[in-house]
């Protein structure tokens, strides 16, 4: 933070935009972009910011995977493929989403079969079946 306090510093004394970049030695684009942050949001915008990201592209939303889990607990024994039914003709989620999201949960799985759509000879037990 220190040293992009700095870089503005120098911008407000009047030294060239291209000058300061090549000292601190960052390009132009990020140089006008630390610049336009420090005005829309002032000192605050010059310290670290996260790199996480907002959200993830192949994430589904908590209350989808919150409702396949309620499901599970809907549905007696090992039946992830009738919950895998139920979610494809509801919200048009697969299988191996489903299966993926009921491993993740502490409600566990066992399929009745392999996955052969998937690619996959046999998925076992992840975890222990309720």
């Amino acid at each position: 933070m220190e040293e992009r306090l700095r870089f503005f510093a120098r911008l407000l004394d009047g030294e060239a935009m291209t000058d300061v970049c090549r000292e601190f030695g960052v390009s132009r684009k990020t140089g006008y972009k630390i610049c336009d942050r420090y005005q829309e949001h002032g000192l605050a915008a010059l310290s670290d910011r996260s790199r996480r990201p907002v959200r993830y592209a192949n994430q589904l939303p908590q209350q989808i995977e919150s409702l396949i889990v309620r499901l599970k607990a809907e549905t007696p024994l090992p039946a992830s493929n009738k919950i895998a039914q139920k979610a494809l003709a509801i919200l048009g989620i697969g299988s191996v989403t489903v299966h993926v999201i009921l491993g993740r949960s502490a409600q566990g799985f066992c399929p009745a079969r392999p996955l052969a759509s998937a690619g996959l000879r046999w998925w076992g037990c992840l975890m222990p079946c309720n």
